[in-house]
């Protein structure tokens, strides 16, 4: 299993429309997509500071996301609301439980 997770910093007035996004647009597309397992979306409310953790069957299903461009029409719809780029890591899932 695969995790890419993103690091957000949102402009603190504009934090419930970060939500409703994820919420309304950003997780109903990548149910649809080819190896998604889950996504989890963390929020400190006081900062703005926001991590996404989207979990992919394997690296090469999250690759393949990428190079679709699925992962980048995703940033797009939450674009305005950004304070600062957001920051893409993955990692290979060691434990789960």
């Amino acid at each position: 299993m695969f995790a890419r997770v993103t690091t957000f910093q949102f402009k603190i007035f504009r934090i419930d429309d970060a939500v409703k996004i994820v919420k309304e647009s950003v997780l109903p597309a990548a149910k649809s997509q080819k190896g998604f397992k889950n996504l989890y979306f963390f929020l400190d409310r006081q900062t703005g500071k926001a991590l996404s953790v989207a979990l992919w069957e394997s690296i090469e299903d999250a690759k393949a996301n990428e190079e679709s461009r699925y992962y980048q029409d995703q940033l797009v719809k939450l674009m305005s609301l950004y304070a600062e780029p957001p920051i893409r890591e993955g990692f290979e899932v060691v434990v789960r439980e």
